[in-house]
């Protein structure tokens, strides 16, 4: 499953989240989080997890 960067920077834009506010509620490292972002595919759990952090739903993070 791939994330869209575009959809998840409006959510934390939302939240005024950057990515170290990021990480730290999804419980890791920014440098983690970067990686998790920037990769181009995450697992189910992973998208789950970090919809919860951002307040969305999957569906709002998740590439078309």
């Amino acid at each position: 499953m791939g994330l869209d960067r575009d959809k998840i920077n409006l959510a934390m834009a939302r939240k005024s989240y950057n990515i170290a506010k990021l990480a730290e509620n999804y419980g890791v490292s920014a440098q983690r989080m970067r990686i998790i972002l920037n990769s181009r595919k995450v697992s189910t759990a992973t998208v789950g997890r970090l919809a919860k952090v951002l307040e969305v739903d999957v569906t709002e993070i998740i590439e078309d």
